[in-house]
C-alpha cells in the first residue's frame, strides 16, 4: 500500500497547481497544454509559471490555453495569442529580437565596460611616476627636533 501512495504521489506531482477540472481527456492535448504553460509567467506571482500558480488569474490562463488547443490552434499561436492579449511579460523566456536585445546585452555589455575601466585605471596608476618628494631643509629639520623634543 505504502509503495502504491508513493507512485501515486510521483505522477501526481508534475500537476502542480492545475486542478483535475482543467485536464482535457485527450492526453496529446494536455501535455502540449503543460508544455505551453510551463512558459507563460504568472501575472500575479511574476517568477512562477501558470501551472505552478494558484492565483486566480493563471488558473484563467490555464483554461485560455486549453481553449486555444481544443479550437485547433498550434503551440505557437496560442503563445501569440496569449502574448498579444498580455504583453511580452507573460513570457518566462523573453524573445531576444527586436527591442529586447538592449536587455540581452546590457548585462554583459556593462561587464565588459566594467572590466575595461578597471584596466585602463590599473594601468594609468602602473606608469604613473611617484610624486617627487623634496628632502626636508635643515631649518625645517631642526625645528623639527625642537617640537619632538619639547
Amino acid at each position: 500500500m505504502k509503495r502504491l501512495l508513493l507512485i501515486f504521489a510521483l505522477l501526481a506531482g508534475p500537476a502542480l497547481a492545475v486542478q483535475p477540472d482543467e485536464v482535457l481527456d485527450d492526453p496529446a492535448l494536455e501535455e502540449r497544454a503543460r508544455d505551453i504553460s510551463s512558459g507563460l509567467r504568472c501575472l500575479v506571482c511574476r517568477n512562477e509559471s501558470i501551472d505552478d500558480s494558484n492565483a486566480e488569474l493563471a488558473r484563467d490562463l490555464r483554461l485560455l490555453v486549453r481553449e486555444r488547443l481544443l479550437e485547433g490552434d498550434s503551440n505557437e499561436e496560442v503563445v501569440d495569442y496569449i502574448v498579444d492579449r498580455y504583453g511580452e511579460y507573460v513570457l518566462l523566456n523573453p524573445v531576444a529580437g527586436g527591442a529586447n536585445w538592449i536587455l540581452w546585452l546590457a548585462g554583459p555589455g556593462m561587464l565588459i565596460l566594467g572590466v575595461s575601466l578597471a584596466a585602463v585605471y590599473i594601468r594609468r596608476r602602473g606608469q604613473a611616476e611617484e610624486p617627487h618628494v623634496a628632502a626636508l631643509s635643515e631649518e625645517e629639520t631642526a625645528r623639527l627636533r625642537r617640537i619632538m623634543d619639547e
